[in-house]
Formats: structure tokens, C-alpha cells, sequence
């Protein structure tokens, strides 16, 4: 301490030194000069010691503020008691080297009989203003935050279900802007599984993006297995991470830093939220932190809404689907049986369909297994009805199954059933169709085209009476009568070895085969008048009489698509004719493989057609009995029809 200081002030400074440890003091007169400055308030402002002494206050004043100053020192000298000894204000003091300081001064003014000095204790407050300004930023930014999940919480309350991945990528974005990171990646996990896979992704432009399956399980190990554990994983720098492999993958996707946030649905982790900062090194503050879990917290929110949304929606599909289905089935089942002559669903008088009939009759009111063989639309799906119709189960609908129709990947989940996760896209559970047919009859149609690995698992229900769904590990009992039929030959099939034996003959307890039209002609007349009134209620239109030798060509026609083909020839004439007098053209390939197929357009039907009735007319096509009348039209309008067909008369008629 430097300076001449009466005794009075120095005993006062004394004082006050000892009530303030570690502040600057600095004397000054009542003309601001400073007449002495401690070793404190020297190296608070820059000065060597004993250079502050002689100084005017201004001095450590900022220029800008200095008049108010000096006004204020004036102030204070003639109206001390206006100012409170010891009372400290905040202000900018200006050090040696022109640079500011935010200091708190108190001032003491003293008075002895050499003059009026003050005492000015002086604390260097730059330090608290920075911690009360961080921690207004702090609190600023964690509201700011707070306010930002809030915003995005609400976003996700009322909105639809095929909204919601737009809206998580878009919520990934605005955190990662927010709180200044290059990527964000939401991995959820694999039903039944340990694994997690990338589902929401959002990056800066210009940062690469995980694309693809990427398992955490085979390309970032160190995490997963920390990450299982409910364990949040984060890194300063690569390098920190001792695994090899999760190095790798984090270099290849070019994180520099990144931090990676479990979440928990029903008490199980289902995913994660991975941050990454790609343009530099990151610390990953514990308050950075815990925002983060709260972001993995809305997303689990978010995620178990979506979940529960698309399973709520796969069963009501999945109900609907059935409802519509089995519905449908039952409909068309009611319909033939009222339809029908009798109260038999198989049209027919000839001996061979008699003698069908019979074995119907003989085997419906057992719960032995009946397989059906015949050529494809020989009627086979309608004599399996028919014992269905007979039997003790009729109360209840027949469940149908087409083996051929069904994906080879899914006809195991369709007879067996699945629980939910079973695999990846199995999000409900699914009742199999042996458990639909419970106490019914299940009719397996096309059984040659069932794979040979279900055919293991059809014969085990057929002999155990239970079935095991995908991914259950609880046996459910059936009691299911099955129909299977084919056109296949499975007794070649068996000796190929691509139909197991022991199948063959579980389900071969009662053969039927059922005969193909040609065998039946004495049926085809019936036959045709039972679709006549059926397309005659679809299509309004009233059909009178048939022509005659529409019916014995019918008659004489091989038939190679059978009963099947027998409708489809009827559905066509009935779209083209009028009401009144039906004629029935045979069907007309264009070759060989067309014959073998039956596939022709419209067109090709009504040409061909067209070109039969004015071939049995000789060409004449206007009078009584020409092809005019024939087909219910008028002369001009056939005429008109045959030249857009393209129909012209033979020259040599």
C-alpha cells in the first residue's frame, strides 16, 4: 500500500480491510485523485505498484461513462448520508490497458482534519456475470427445449396414423437443429429378437445416411450389447471405442462423435435413439444427456401409439378379411343349395354323376377323410360341398383352402396360423385356417401343389389332432374333417417322390372320382339351363328357349375345360344375346395353345360366335330362321356389328 494517509484514514482503511479480505481498496480525495491503492485493486486494473498512486479516479473509468461518474463522486461528497456506507454498486471499470471489468464498489466516505477522503472496496464480479449469464443461457435454452418437445408432443396427439413416419423424421430434424448435431437415426427392434434395425432417419445435407439392414447386433456389437441393456452409449471420439468392429462401421458412416439413447415399451427396450455429430469432436455433457432421454422417451411414446395403431388396424383388416370371406362363401353356398334340383348342389342325371352322388351319400355322415380326383373344373369344390352339406358339420361353414393360389412362403401361416412376431411383418396374431375349421370341414383344394415340408407338418395334425402355430410353443387341438381334391396324379407323384407317401394314403381314406363332362353329356342340357337362370337374374335379361342345335353341338363338344368352361361358353352368350331365344356358340382356339388354355378375348368369343350362327344360316341373315333373328338382332345392326368385327361371307358361298 502506497501513498501519505493521515492516521484517521489509515486506521479506518484497517478496518475495512479486515471486513473485506481480497478487495481492492483505493483512497481517493475530494478532487478524485487517488492518494493510495492496495496490491488487490493494482493488479484488478493493470498497474505496477504504487503507479495507481496520483491518478484521477476517471482514470479507471471508461471515457463513455466518465461524466456520470464524476457527477455521482460530486453527489457523494456534499450528501453522504443519502448514500448508505458500504453500499456497493455494479459498474464497468476500465483497466491500464483500456479493456473493461465488471466490478462492485463500495464506498466509505472518511473525514479527518487534513481533508475528506473516500474509502472505495472494489471486487472484480466478471466471473459471477459469467456464471449468471451461462446460467441464464442455460435456463433459456432448457426452456427453450422443454417448449420444443412439448411442441412436438402435441404435434403427435391428434394425428393420423399414416402421418406419423412424416412427422418422426420431422421431429429428428428440428432436435437435431436445435440442439446442433449432423444425424439422427431411430433403430427399433426386431419383434422376438435381440436385434435392432434403422426405421427413421433424418441427416444435415450432405451427411451420408445408414441405408439398408444395418443390425446393430453385427455392425456396432460394443453398443448393442450395452444398448440391450438399457444403457445409454456415448463417445467423445472414436478412438475411445475399444471394439474394432464398431469402429469400422462408425468410420464408414463418418461419425466424429455420437451418442446413442435406449427406450422401453412395456418394460422392454424396443429401440434406440442414435445421435451423431459428422462435422467434429463432441463432449456429451451429463445435461445434454438427459434431454436426450427425453427425446427417447417422446419417441417411445410415439412409437408404442403408432404400434398399437397398426395392430388395432391389421386385426380389424384381418377380421374384416375373414368376415368378407367366409361371408361371401356362406352366401354362395346358401344360393347353390336353393338353387339347386332338390336339395342336392350337384346338377345331374346321368349314371356317372349318380353313382358320384351315391358315394356321397355313403361317406357324408362319417368323419373319414375324403379325397376327390378329377380334371380341373370337373366340379370337384361342389362335391365337396355336397358332403359337407350332408355330414353332421353342417351347421357350420366349410373352410376352403386353395393350395396352389397360396405363396409357398405363406401357406404354412394360413393352415397353421402365427403369433405375433413370428417374423419380421407378423405384428398380430393370425388364426390358421385348421383352427377356423374347428369342429367343421376343411376342404384343401389342389393338394398335389403343397409343398413337401408342409405336407410333414399336415400329415403330424392330421395324426396328433393339433396344430402348432409359427413362433407359439403351445399346441392347439382341432377337430377338422378334410376334403383334399386334385386333378394331379398322386400316385405318379408319390413314386417321383414329390408327394409323401404316408400323406397319400392318410388322406386317400374315400376316394371319389369325379367324372368330366364329356363322360356326363346327358347332364350338359341341365347344366346350361341351370346358368341360363343364373346369368338371366345378373343380367335382367329373359331367355325363352335355347336353340336346338346350340344344344346337341353343346352336347357333342369334349369339354377340356369341363363344367367350368361349360358356364363361361353361357356367360358369353348371355352377354351378347337379347331376351327370348338363346344361341350357344362353341368355343373357337385359334391353336393349339389356346385350345389347351381356354383363354380368348371378348371379342374373339363374339366373333367367333356370330360366325357359328351365320354359318348354320348359310350366310343369310335377314328372314325367318336367319342369323339375324337367331341372335335377337336387328338385320342392319348385325350387318353393322359384322363389318366392325371384321366379319366378311366366304367367297365361295
Amino acid at each position: 500500500m502506497t501513498g501519505d494517509v493521515p492516521p484517521l484514514v489509515r486506521s479506518e482503511l484497517l478496518r475495512l480491510l479486515l471486513q473485506i479480505p481480497l478487495a481492492g481498496i483505493v483512497v481517493a480525495d475530494r478532487a478524485g485523485v487517488i492518494r493510495m491503492a492496495n496490491g488487490e485493486a493494482e493488479h484488478l486494473f493493470g498497474y505496477a505498484p504504487g503507479e495507481m498512486a496520483g491518478l484521477p479516479v476517471d482514470a479507471l473509468v471508461p471515457e463513455a461513462l466518465a461524466p456520470g461518474h464524476a457527477a455521482h463522486r460530486g453527489a457523494f461528497h456534499h450528501q453522504p448520508s443519502r448514500h448508505p456506507r458500504g453500499k456497493g454498486r455494479e459498474l464497468t471499470g476500465r483497466r491500464k490497458d483500456g479493456s473493461g471489468v465488471q466490478v462492485e464498489i463500495g464506498l466509505l466516505p472518511v473525514e479527518d482534519g487534513t481533508g475528506e477522503f473516500v474509502l472505495a472496496s472494489i471486487i472484480d464480479i466478471s466471473e459471477r456475470r459469467q456464471a449468471e449469464d451461462r446460467l441464464r443461457h442455460s435456463m433459456a435454452d432448457r426452456l427453450a427445449f422443454l417448449a420444443l418437445v412439448g411442441d412436438l408432443s402435441a404435434t403427435f396427439v391428434n394425428l393420423r396414423p399414416e402421418a406419423v413416419d412424416d412427422a418422426i423424421v420431422d421431429a429428428l430434424r428440428r432436435i437435431c437443429e436445435t440442439l446442433d448435431l449432423d444425424r439422427a437415426v431411430i433403430f427399433l427392434r426386431e419383434p422376438g429378437a435381440d436385434d435392432f434395425l434403422p426405421s427413421y432417419r433424418w441427416g444435415r445435407a450432405g451427411v451420408q445416411l445408414t441405408a439398408g439392414r444395418l443390425s446393430t447386433k453385427e455392425h456396432f456389437p460394443w453398443f448393442h450389447e450395452r444398448l440391450l441393456r438399457d444403457k445409454v452409449v456415448a463417445y467423445t471420439r472414436v478412438d475411445d471405442i475399444p471394439e474394432p468392429v464398431t469402429v469400422a462401421s462408425i468410420r464408414r458412416f463418418g461419425a466424429q462423435a455420437g451418442c446413442s439413447v435406449p427406450f422401453s415399451i412395456d418394460g422392454e427396450v424396443a429401440g434406440v435413439v442414435a445421435f451423431a455429430s459428422v462435422r467434429s469432436e463432441r463432449d456429451w455433457p451429463e445435461h445434454l444427456v438427459e434431454r436426450l432421454r427425453l427425446v427417447a422417451r417422446v419417441v417411445a411414446n410415439v412409437i408404442r401409439r403408432k404400434q398399437a395403431d397398426e395392430a388395432l388396424a391389421t386385426a380389424l383388416a384381418e377380421v374384416k378379411r375373414l368376415s368378407d370371406r367366409l361371408g361371401a362363401e356362406n352366401v354362395y353356398l346358401r344360393q347353390e343349395v336353393s338353387q339347386a334340383l332338390g336339395t342336392t348342389l350337384v346338377v345331374g342325371q346321368s349314371p356317372a354323376i349318380a353313382e358320384v352322388l351315391e358315394q356321397v351319400r355313403q361317406v357324408a355322415a362319417t368323419d373319414s377323410n375324403v379325397l376327390l380326383l378329377g380334371e380341373t373344373g370337373s366340379g370337384k369344390e361342389l362335391i365337396a360341398t355336397q358332403v359337407h352339406e350332408l355330414s353332421p358339420r353342417h351347421d357350420r361353414l366349410m373352410v376352403r383352402v386353395n393350395c396352389a393360389a397360396i405363396p409357398a412362403a405363406l401357406i404354412e401361416s394360413e393352415l397353421f396360423g402365427r403369433e405375433k412376431g413370428a417374423y419380421t411383418g407378423a405384428l398380430t396374431r393370425q388364426t390358421g385356417r385348421f383352427e377356423l375349421a374347428d369342429h367343421s370341414t376343411l376342404f384343401l383344394d389342389e393338394i398335389g401343389d403343397l409343398p413337401l415340408d408342409v405336407q410333414v407338418k399336415l400329415l403330424r395334425v392330421i395324426e396328433d389332432r393339433h396344430v402348432d402355430r409359427l413362433g407359439g410353443n403351445r399346441p392347439v387341438k382341432v377337430d377338422v374333417r378334410i376334403i383334399a381334391a386334385t386333378h394331379r396324379n398322386l400316385e405318379e407323384m408319390v413314386a417321383q417322390g414329390t408327394f409323401r407317401e404316408d400323406l397319400y394314403y392318410r388322406l386317400n381314406v374315400f376316394p371319389i372320382r369325379v367324372p368330366p363332362l364329356r363322360e356326363r353329356p346327358d347332364d350338359i342340357p341341365i347344366l346350361v339351363w341351370r346358368f341360363v337362370e343364373e346369368f338371366s337374374k345378373r343380367f335382367g335379361k329373359t331367355i325363352d328357349s335355347i336353340a336346338k342345335d346350340s344344344m346337341s353341338a353343346l352336347q357333342q363338344y369334349a369339354w377340356p375345360g369341363n363344367v367350368r368352361e361349360l358356364r363361361n361358353v353361357v356367360e358369353r352368350a348371355m352377354i351378347v344375346t337379347k331376351p327370348g331365344k338363346l344361341v350357344i356358340a362353341l368355343p373357337q382356339p385359334t391353336g393349339k395353345a389356346a385350345a389347351s388354355s381356354g383363354a380368348h378375348t371378348l371379342r374373339d368369343m363374339e366373333i367367333a360366335h356370330v360366325t357359328q350362327v351365320l354359318t348354320a344360316t348359310a350366310w343369310r341373315i335377314r328372314g325367318a330362321g336367319g342369323a339375324a333373328e337367331r341372335l335377337g338382332l336387328k338385320p342392319s345392326t348385325l350387318e353393322t356389328r359384322m363389318a366392325k368385327l371384321g366379319i366378311r361371307r366366304p367367297a365361295k358361298i
